[in-house]
This record gives structure tokens, sequence and C-alpha cells, in this order.
């Protein structure tokens, strides 16, 4: 199937500003990446490189909940789906060459004060995410506010060793904060049995030691 222009234009700036930031990140480049001109760039985005980067965070944003997804309904037990969804991003960033790290994190703290705009998408971006765990501990029983605050804490946790295991060009920061995430989800016993701990389940055996 033909990728559109305005396609092509919006995965071009998500992948450049994946690997050099938005501020690294120019319209030129991005026109030159998407095989477009800098005409089309403006015609579909009048608002410019703010408004591209926009639309590529909401890209960006999909392309992370779809593993986090798969991950998450693949498992069972959520400590092993957030274990799982550790160690894919963990092999992601591995094959990328340590390049490929979240364009969403990069954009927000480069625009921290700047641009509401690009900071509401990546807020969003976020939110997106820590729902998806969300939803998957509240399915399993946990209370709505261990689900709510175990979604924040797994998805900030995740997001600042993907930024460690770039600088150290290493698997390990990602596969020990999956580690010590799945020991967190462990410890907590549902008060209402969910499909994973109603017949004895991993989550309630080990939080009962």
């Amino acid at each position: 199937m033909q990728t559109s222009t305005r396609d092509r234009i919006v995965v071009a700036a998500a992948r450049l500003m994946q690997r050099q930031g938005y501020v690294g990140t120019g319209v030129k480049q991005i026109a030159q990446e998407a095989q477009a001109t800098l005409g089309s760039v403006y015609h579909f985005f009048p608002g410019g490189k703010a408004a591209v980067a926009v639309a590529a965070i909401n890209h960006s944003s999909e392309d992370v909940a779809a593993p986090l997804r798969k991950a998450l309904e693949d498992h069972e037990d959520p400590a092993e789906a957030v274990l799982a969804c550790a160690r894919q991003l963990a092999d992601d960033l591995r094959e990328s060459g340590w390049t490929d790290g979240c364009p969403v994190t990069a954009a927000a703290l480069e625009t921290l004060g700047t641009d509401p705009e690009i900071q509401r998408a990546c807020a969003e971006a976020l939110r997106t995410w820590e729902d998806l765990v969300h939803d998957k501990l509240l399915r399993c029983g946990f209370p709505p506010q261990d689900a709510r605050e175990l979604g924040t804490t797994v998805i900030g946790t995740l997001e600042g060793a993907e930024v460690t295991a770039q600088v150290y060009r290493s698997e390990e920061p990602l596969r020990a904060a999956g580690r010590q995430l799945a020991r967190l989800v462990r410890s907590y016993e549902p008060r209402t049995p969910g499909p994973a701990a109603g017949t004895g389940g991993t989550m309630a055996g080990a939080a009962t030691g």
C-alpha cells in the first residue's frame, strides 16, 4: 500500500526525533527524510516544526503502545507481562545500535516551559501507556488506587531505564528494571481475585511467600 506524503512526513519526523531529539531535528531534514518538498511539509502542517512534532509524538505513542499492549495481553500474570515489556524494549534498543530511544521523553524534556502543545502531546502519550498497565492490573483484581500508582511507576521506571541503557550502551538497566518491577507487582495481593490469581496463580503465591 502506498504511503501518503503526510504519513511519510510524520514517520520521518518521529524517526529523526527518536535519534536526535526535537531541537536537533529541522524541517528541511524532515522533508529530505520523507522524500517530500518543503512546501509539502508546510501544506500539511501550517504550524511548522511544532505541528509536525505533535503528529510525530502521536504516531510514536502508538508505536510504543502496540508492543506494550501485546505483552500485557500475551501474559496472564501481570508481573511477567511487565518483565516482557522491559525485555522487548531492551532488545529493540540493542538492535538499533542504542540510537532509537523514546522520542516522547526527548521531546518532553527539550520543550519544558516552551511549547504547551508538544507538552500536552507528550503527557497524553505517557498517560496512554500508564492506562494500559493500569487496565491490565484492574483486570487482574488490583485495587484501583494500586493499579493507578503501579501503572505510573512501571512506565516512569522503564522510561528512565531506557535512557540509562542508551548511555551505558547496555541492556542491563532495562532488564534490571524489569526484574525489580516484576518483583514489585508480585508484592501486591489483589483483594478481588482476577484471572491471574483466582486459582492460586503466581501473584498471590509470590505475595504470600
